[in-house]
């Protein structure tokens, strides 16, 4: 009699009754590759995978939200300017996007990735390291190349070559590097001293961004500024930029070693971090009647110099983090989304997500199916017509929708002056 009720016992704690789940959660259900090999299919299917590809998957859609947003989704609310109240302004206005990223993801191929992105202008705001700032300009000087991890540190030393996980850098880079950057210092503290200019982080990047004048480089593409000149090819550049870069830790890497080694040969260059962090708060601040999303690649200064800026602003309203990093020992780079939530960097009814994987493996596969996605889809053909001598020139661009009609609404002399001609003829 004693067996059977232990018996009955373990039965019934062996099959308690579930609630059903039916309805309440997605299946887990992976790609069947029956199917065939159908990668946007594949990729899709990651949310309904488990573990962290499922949290890939749900980074997707709310990075798709965060660019599918639209003021016009939103309510009127009282205190709305009148330009606000106008549906086609509220249909314009889209969500401001902040990119942080951690140095060793633009020594690897992932800044090819962010060079695409600020390149079409898919993101407003970038924040980085003072390694993610020179390895870009070093890049653009002499190659990094594909070493191994358990290559010995005083073998590769004794040859002149860095490692950064399984890549090399040799240092003759760096040497490229300080015969590149130390003239360009130069003239920044002559302009500082002849036109009383203040140099900050930003602006000695956008500088940086200037004077590299090579396309594969990101900072080229965030610098390149929107006035228009008369050539074809820069009506074509046009369609892009100027968005600001920060770095708070300016000094921390080979670029604080130039700055440091200039100081000495030519000293009296100032880079004030003051007018940084207003500038960098205010992008948040400002953002109003956007909202604000927030991807952060890796951790540390930039992660958190985005999610305090947001702070500002009584949090962002999307938020997607990438990293390896654990929140057992308090780091800011482990800690998830909800932590900011409890500082108030990231809204409490936040679309928010952290996928814990290695960022070279994550952000790309993100990005085709999110900003590169939404790019060819939101693609839009325009007739650009130039006067070329005494008769006028066609080109067709092809860009985001948005690009093209900021584009064309800051060249309105351009479309009058077409009009104005009599022997001009279009359909």
């Amino acid at each position: 009699m004693e067996n059977h009720h232990l018996l009955e016992a373990a039965h019934t704690a062996a099959f308690k009754e579930s609630e059903s789940l039916e309805g309440k959660c997605s299946k887990i259900e992976g790609y069947d590759f029956n199917q065939g090999v159908d990668y946007p299919r594949l990729l899709s299917s990651m949310v309904s995978t488990g573990f962290q590809a499922s949290n890939l998957g749900d980074a997707i859609q709310v990075v798709n939200e965060m660019l599918d947003w639209r003021l016009a989704d939103e309510t009127i609310g009282e205190d709305a300017s009148e330009e606000e109240k106008v549906l086609d302004y509220r249909s314009s206005v889209r969500c401001k996007v902040f990119l942080g990223f951690t140095s060793n993801l633009v020594s690897s191929g992932v800044r090819e990735t962010i060079r695409y992105l600020v390149e079409h202008h898919m993101v407003d705001v970038l924040v980085t390291t003072a390694g993610g700032i020179e390895e870009d300009l070093i890049k653009c000087l002499a190659p990094t190349y594909k070493g191994d991890f358990a290559l010995p540190g005083a073998y590769l030393r004794s040859k002149g070559l860095n490692r950064i996980g399984n890549l090399l850098v040799p240092n003759d880079n760096y040497c490229k590097f300080e015969d590149w950057i130390i003239p360009i210092f130069d003239q920044m503290l002559k302009e500082q001293i002849d036109d009383n200019l203040l140099w900050t982080p930003s602006k000695l990047i956008a500088r940086l961004g200037k004077e590299i004048n090579d396309k594969s480089s990101f900072l080229y593409w965030a610098y390149k500024a929107s006035s228009r000149d008369q050539s074809i090819d820069v009506l074509l550049d046009v369609l892009q930029n100027n968005i600001p870069v920060f770095c708070p830790g300016i000094t921390d890497g080979s670029l604080g070693d130039m700055l440091y080694f200039h100081s000495f040969r030519n000293p009296g260059l100032i880079v004030d971090l003051v007018q940084d962090i207003r500038a960098m708060n205010g992008e948040a601040v400002h953002a109003s009647p956007r909202k604000t999303g927030i991807i952060v690649l890796g951790g540390g200064l930039p992660k958190h110099h985005i999610c305090n800026a947001n702070m500002m602003r009584n949090g962002a309203d999307y938020a997607v983090f990438i990293n390896t990093a654990q929140e057992f020992d308090g780091s800011d780079s482990g800690a998830r989304p909800d932590e900011a939530v409890s500082w108030g960097k990231i809204r409490s009814a936040a679309k928010t997500v952290k996928v814990h994987c290695d960022a070279t493996i994550a952000f790309p596969l993100l990005v085709a199916e999110t900003f590169a996605k939404k790019s060819v889809a939101e693609n839009v053909m325009v007739l650009l017509v130039t006067r070329n001598g005494e008769g006028w020139e066609g080109k067709v661009l092809l860009g985001p929708q948005h690009n093209m009609l900021s584009f064309l609404s800051s060249n309105a002399d351009l479309t009058d002056e077409l009009h104005q001609d009599e022997d001009h003829q279009s359909k």
